[in-house]
């Protein structure tokens, strides 16, 4: 262990960092378990472990619109190659420090947008927060409006600015296009006074990243797009991507089933079968659904209640159709459940029937 190791925990505690803070201990507790003193490494990560003192806390700031994400534990991003870089991107503008820190994540839902976000807060090591609109929007005329210049004085007054990430997740809920036909007068309202703010939180606090999500791009209000430095396009996965994305979460899925017969060449030509598939978001349940619902006494159910989800009926699919989709005997066996001598007979028999 280093001095430098001492000098980080104690900076990282006066700055109230604990997610740094609990990264160093970490550090520190593998340098002691390299050494071989085994029970001193054990202590530190037991004391990380068992105590609160190192959930991610920026301060004990209160709000009644911003409220805390935790980042601890998150899931790895399963994003294309060209998304990788722009989150990279993010990561490089901000630690430049040059006030390129608003970022819009625009896509369909489930295509990852809020993970993203919370991914780059973890990378920025800092603590991030989300404007709860259920909380923010009010059905007295005029009160949202009040409610949006509240949360930015909040917004403005988070201790540690330079290490707080403040999320709008689905920000389309109060910005959407002011020539909108629905209530234009109090939409035009809202989001004005956003554009304001924007505008003023650039002025007073330029360490503050911003991130907001929007499942509606083509409505959202054109003045507002040019508030933020840059526009991350999510909707950019290609079959192959998702067929990846669908692996790594069947692979990280399928270690809590003991037991279960691990056949990821015929989950892949499953997917392969399906004419479209959903985004990662929608991807990830059907997949944990199938492995969770799947009959403990049929090995390969998770595979027929997968088919069913993304391809079609398997009971009132045959088995010359499935033969004719690409799949072995074999794995006609285990998606029908019938043995595979039955279903080479049938394919035999279906064959004949066709020379006659």
């Amino acid at each position: 262990m280093k001095k430098q190791n001492v000098i980080n925990l104690i900076k990282y505690h006066v700055e109230r960092n604990e997610n740094a803070f609990r990264n160093e201990a970490i550090s520190i507790a593998r340098y002691f378990d390299s050494i071989g003193d085994y029970q001193l490494a054990e202590y530190v990560m037991g004391l990380i472990a068992e105590s609160n003192l190192y959930t991610p806390q920026a301060s004990d700031f209160e709000s009644a619109f911003l409220k805390q994400l935790d980042t601890r534990d998150l899931s790895p991003l399963n994003l294309p190659v060209d998304l990788s870089d722009d989150i990279k991107g993010i990561i490089n503008a901000v630690n430049h420090n040059i006030g390129i820190n608003k970022f819009l994540f625009e896509g369909l839902p489930g295509s990852g947008k809020t993970e993203a976000a919370k991914h780059v807060a973890r990378l920025l090591e800092r603590t991030i927060y989300y404007v709860d609109f259920d909380s923010l929007i009010d059905s007295k005329l005029g009160q949202t409006n009040k409610n949006i210049t509240s949360v930015f004085s909040e917004i403005n007054k988070l201790p540690q600015s330079n290490r707080v990430v403040v999320l709008f997740d689905e920000i389309d809920v109060i910005a959407l296009d002011r020539v909108n036909s629905n209530d234009v007068r109090e939409m035009g309202r809202v989001t004005s006074t956003i554009l304001r703010e924007l505008d003023r939180l650039t002025d007073l606090n330029k360490e503050i990243v911003i991130i907001a999500t929007t499942n509606l791009y083509s409505k959202f209000d054109k003045a507002l797009t040019r508030r933020f430095d840059a526009i991350i396009n999510f909707d950019r996965y290609s079959r192959d991507d998702l067929i990846e994305v669908a692996e790594n979460f069947f692979s990280d899925f399928v270690k809590n089933f003991k037991g279960l017969p691990k056949d990821i060449r015929l989950f892949r030509k499953v997917l392969k079968t399906a004419n479209t598939l959903p985004y990662p978001g929608e991807l990830k349940n059907l997949i944990k659904t199938s492995l969770a619902f799947s009959d403990m006494n049929l090995e390969y159910d998770y595979l027929r209640r997968l088919y069913n989800n993304l391809v079609g009926n398997l009971e009132q699919t045959t088995i010359a159709e499935l033969y004719k989709k690409g799949f072995t005997v074999r794995e006609i066996e285990r998606l029908k459940g019938e043995p595979k001598s039955t279903v080479a007979r049938k394919l035999n028999k279906k064959g004949e029937d066709s020379h006659e």
